[in-house]
């Protein structure tokens, strides 16, 4: 996309929204902001200064595919955390499912937060709140091999022009307009970022291609305007320094268009900054191209979609399909750089479109089922089938934080990490995708092995409609919801909430502290929006309330120290001190037991509190107690499993979930 008034291609995607807010917690709609060679990238302007420095560390993340399961369908055989079960070596082995449609339960999620994705993912057909965020949208959610939700809303052609002097869209005639269906094809835009990277990844693993190796030693030409520098690994990272944009298509050639690259200056040191920029992604395209010999849209279809049968997914779709592709924008002055009328069928990236169609940045036309597949295929360590594209360590590469010198910009070779602004409570270390700026985007959670495609015409009739990215939190939110929390004790657990701008509390009734042995015990659950959104351990003798330092110990066995979320054969973590008495962002999907010493209260009657409070933008998956007790020496003076004990709780917020 032009920088029209707003910024530039996809940089506009980041999450800055003002005004209302979606139930389930995402921002509101509101003006998107990115600038040319502005330091600001996708992710919301709120998070912060971006971070100097250029450490670089590989800690592969586990895959889901490659957990222990049970029954394909039947979701995770193992606990929460994906921690392996007491089976033989032989059952061990990894179950990789290729998909199917199905239900909730067989894909074991839950029904009631699915339903909940479609009503608030219809909700922005609406006025939201001047103008709907998209006409139309593809939705699918599913988990281990079963989609469990595939759902068209909305038109995939609704308006034929844009009235600029009234701020309207000028409709089709009601019979010329087109549904959403099932298999519509969209316009992916920078998601197509996420096949070039895959390509590069594939080159690397078969050693044509090195990872720090500077990008002139494959394109000499490359090294002009001081560019020699600029390695591999900083083009698949937004850390080379380049702009965001540049307007490529207003050069009429393509050598013209390769001289601009060539000449172009890097606004930043090469790898002290992230700056998201689509001329990383046009420059690994014309290394592929050189080191394989094949144009990038052969690539893509030989190395990718063939094997992994995306016949729906390709660059420059034929005319025969554009019934069933949904249309984007009416592109004209002064908001388009180009004069091209309603783009349907073709390319709506300016840039793209002047590399006739092909680009490494964006480009790609697919369907929700053909991303599924992809997403499957990940998440299965880079097999569907028959068919491996990946091999397991090139996966990790995909998804391990290459920017850990720029918190709040994780970014594995291509695919971005743990997003809260586009991700809601999806967001995890463990979680990657991207989104396009037609409304597009893909989030796939290792750690739940779920997946989530949301595709939307958001630019139809203009791209001025909408900004930040509400629909997509709205819709990530609810599936991340949808994956069940047991208890870790019986039945039921206490569950704070997802809810956004807002403290929910759980309150113990007084209690009498005669001894210097005395603790509160519970287990302890929590994803949160790290730093935003905390949940706080309080307690008061009738004064105000003040922070209860406490410690907690992950899952595991065996003496030592180890890490949250081992399963059996590995060391036991250490406990983990929380002197401030709060923890924040993401306990590894594992009940932590805590502890906290009440000594401090001895000889007074004291009541106890957990404290969530959630700021107005986003949320994580929430935070669970439960068997809460508190020991008084010898002896128990409150055990939530006791119903007496259990009914004086007093909770604001906070609900009895049976997930």
């Amino acid at each position: 996309m032009t920088g029209y008034a707003a910024g530039n291609g996809d940089t506009a995607e980041n999450g800055v929204t003002a005004g209302t807010t979606d139930t389930a917690g995402a921002g509101g709609v509101g003006a998107a902001v990115g600038a040319t060679g502005s330091g600001i990238g996708r992710r919301r302007l709120g998070g912060g200064i971006l971070a100097l420095g250029g450490a670089l560390a590989l800690a592969p993340i586990p895959l889901a595919g490659a957990a222990e399961r049970g029954t394909p369908g039947t979701g995770p055989a193992t606990t929460e955390a994906g921690a392996a079960t007491d089976m033989a070596p032989e059952a061990r082995r990894p179950h990789r499912p290729t998909l199917r449609r199905g239900s909730a339960a067989r894909a074991g999620l839950l029904q009631g937060p699915l339903d909940q994705l479609v009503r608030e993912a219809e909700a922005y057909l609406a006025d939201s709140p001047k103008h709907p965020w998209y006409a139309g949208a593809v939705l699918l959610a599913g988990r281990g091999g079963t989609v469990a939700l595939h759902r068209p809303i909305g038109k995939a052609v609704r308006y034929a022009a844009y009235d600029e002097t009234t701020d309207t869209g000028v409709e089709f005639p009601a019979e010329q307009q087109i549904p959403m269906a099932e298999d519509t094809v969209f316009d992916l835009a920078s998601i197509s970022k996420l096949f070039t990277s895959i390509l590069a990844v594939q080159q690397i693993k078969r050693g044509a291609l090195e990872l720090e190796a500077a990008v002139a030693t494959y394109l000499p030409d490359f090294a002009g305007g001081g560019k020699q520098d600029i390695t591999v690994r900083q083009l698949l990272t937004h850390t080379s320094g380049f702009r965001s944009w540049i307007p490529l298509y207003q050069e009429p050639t393509r050598e013209g268009k390769l001289r601009m690259l060539w000449k172009e200056v890097p606004a930043s040191t090469p790898g002290s900054t992230y700056l998201y920029s689509d001329l990383n992604l046009i420059s690994l395209q014309l290394i592929l191209e050189e080191i394989t010999g094949r144009t990038l849209d052969v690539l893509l279809h030989d190395e990718i979609t063939a094997p992994l049968g995306m016949h729906r997914t390709r660059y420059n779709p034929p005319a025969s399909w554009k019934p069933r592709i949904a249309a984007t924008e009416d592109a004209r002055l002064p908001w388009s750089g180009l004069e091209r009328g309603l783009v349907w069928g073709e390319v709506h990236d300016e840039n793209a479109y002047g590399f006739d169609g092909v680009a490494g940045h964006a480009g790609v036309f697919s369907c929700a089922w053909d991303l599924a597949v992809l997403a499957r295929t990940l998440l299965n360590g880079g097999v569907y089938g028959r068919s491996r594209i990946l091999s397991e360590d090139s996966v990790d590469l995909l998804f391990t934080d290459f920017n850990t010198a720029f918190p709040g910009d994780e970014h594995g070779l291509g695919f971005e990490l743990y997003q809260h602004w586009y991700m809601g409570a999806m967001a995890t270390p463990r979680s990657a995708g991207h989104t396009g700026f037609t409304g597009t985007s893909l989030v796939l959670d290792p750690s739940t092995d779920t997946f989530l495609v949301v595709l939307g015409n958001s630019v139809h009739p203009v791209r001025s409609w909408r900004s930040g990215s509400a629909p997509r939190v709205a819709t990530a939110n609810q599936l991340a919801r949808a994956v069940p929390v047991r208890p870790e004790r019986g039945r039921t657990a206490w569950f704070s909430g997802m809810a956004s701008a807002s403290t929910a509390t759980l309150t113990l009734p007084a209690l009498r502290l005669d001894s210097v042995r005395a603790r509160l015990e519970c287990g302890l659950w929590w994803d949160t929006e790290p730093g935003s959104d905390r949940l706080v351990l309080e307690a008061s003798a009738g004064q105000e309330w003040r922070p209860v330092p406490f410690t907690t110990v992950g899952p595991g066995s065996g003496p030592g120290a180890g890490h949250a979320g081992a399963g059996p054969g590995h060391h036991r973590p250490g406990p983990q001190p929380h002197p401030a008495g709060w923890v924040s962002g993401w306990s590894g999907r594992v009940w932590h037991r805590l502890e906290a010493d009440l000594s401090a209260w001895r000889g007074k009657r004291v009541r106890l509190r957990w404290r969530y409070t959630t700021d107005q933008l986003y949320v994580g998956r929430g935070a669970y107690v439960d068997a809460l007790r508190v020991r008084d020496g010898g002896r128990t003076v409150f055990d939530a499993d006791r119903p007496r004990d259990a009914g004086r709780i007093e909770a604001t917020g906070w609900v009895v979930s049976a997930d």
